[in-house]
Parts: structure tokens; C-alpha cells; sequence
């Protein structure tokens, strides 16, 4: 089991690929969220807490799931089920939190949930999100990423501009320079080497690369 205290959180939308569970540490704690179960499930990732308003997720896992503690909510709410379940890990402390999965289907759930991963409600502890093909990262004041030179990153402010930005390892080096918001300046960078670190002073910003 890893020193680091980490939260995986299963959201719904498109299944998950099989092989996502080859990225999650030993000694997790695991939150499916509403449909998230489904995915889970089927993806054979043991669950520790099932939360939401279970309108989504199919009765037989439910059924396969007994004796997990469930949390349930009405239809009727103000928080999605991916908030709801984030909610439910920062009860835990952790120092780590990874959400899989919620990329497909509406649009307006996708958009939901990228601002719901970057609320300053996480700012405590790192957060990352295996989306699709993608694997995202939360990054508020500093941050390292790994990859391989030449592959993609691209970096997208949320919640407004990021200012002092500063990297080193990238194709297109950053300086103390401001990411506005609405803006994709930052879009298709790429490592220079199998490291880059990115710093900032103010703002949060969505590193993505490929999974």
C-alpha cells in the first residue's frame, strides 16, 4: 500500500477501458458514482462506496453489490452524482484523488465534469482524471508531468487565466507568462524530454495528454 492516502472515483458515461485499472495504486478506496458502478464492474475494480441517485445504474449490479454501503439521493438535487461522489472522498482526506470515466454521452456532463474536477473544494490534494484517451491532470502553482518527446500536452485554463506560467521540459517554453482564459494558446505543446515541469502564480489549469 502507497504512503499517499488515494480515492478513485468511477463516474458514468462511456465504458471504461479494461486496461485503466493497470494505472490505479494498491490500497485505493473506491466511489462509483450512480452508472460508474456498471463500469466497475465491468472492468472487475472492487467498489468501497456506491453514491447517487442510482437513476442510471443497472439493477443487476446493484444486486451483485450488496452489503457495499450505498449513499442515496433524490432525482431532484443540486449536485451531480460525480460532485456528490467527490464530496463523499474529501470526507476521506486524501492526498490523492482519480477520477475514470464520465467522457461520453452529453455534452453538458463532459463540461460539468471537468469544472467539478477542478473545484478549489480539491485544491488539498492532486487530482487526475483518465478520460478517454486522456489523462488529466489538476495543476494549481507547480506540477511535473512525464511523457515521451514529442507527445502532446496541452495546457487549458479553467476558471479563469492563469498568470506566471512557467515551464521547462516543453517544445514551446512558457516565461512568466499569462494563459488567458477562453484562450487556446496553450493547446498541442509537446515534451522536449521525458519530464516537464510547469509553474504558475495564480489560477488553475488542465494539463492533458495521452493515456
Amino acid at each position: 500500500m502507497e504512503n499517499t492516502r488515494t480515492v478513485v472515483v468511477v463516474a458514468g458515461g462511456e465504458p471504461i477501458a479494461v486496461d485503466v485499472i493497470d494505472d490505479l495504486p494498491e490500497g485505493r478506496f473506491v466511489v462509483a458514482a450512480d452508472s460508474g458502478l456498471d463500469h466497475a464492474i465491468a472492468i472487475d475494480l472492487d467498489v468501497d462506496l456506491i453514491i447517487g441517485d442510482l437513476d442510471s445504474v443497472a439493477a443487476s449490479s446493484l444486486a451483485a453489490s450488496r452489503g457495499i454501503p450505498i449513499e442515496q439521493y433524490p432525482p431532484q438535487k443540486d449536485h451531480t452524482d460525480l460532485e456528490l461522489a467527490l464530496d463523499a472522498a474529501l470526507r476521506l482526506e486524501p492526498d490523492r484523488v482519480i477520477v475514470i470515466g464520465g467522457h461520453g454521452g452529453r455534452v453538458d456532463h463532459f463540461l460539468a465534469n471537468a469544472g467539478a474536477i477542478a473545484s478549489p473544494l480539491l485544491s488539498a490534494c492532486d487530482v487526475e482524471w483518465l478520460c478517454g484517451d486522456s489523462h488529466i491532470f489538476v495543476v494549481r502553482q507547480s506540477t511535473q508531468l512525464h511523457g515521451t518527446p514529442g507527445e502532446t500536452v496541452s495546457l487549458i485554463p479553467i476558471g479563469g487565466s492563469a498568470s506566471g506560467v512557467t515551464s521547462s521540459g516543453l517544445q514551446w517554453e512558457l516565461n512568466d507568462e499569462t494563459l488567458e482564459a477562453f484562450s487556446a494558446r496553450g493547446v498541442s505543446n509537446a515534451f522536449s524530454r521525458p519530464f516537464a515541469q510547469v509553474n504558475m502564480d495564480t489560477g488553475t489549469m488542465l494539463a492533458i495528454l495521452p493515456r
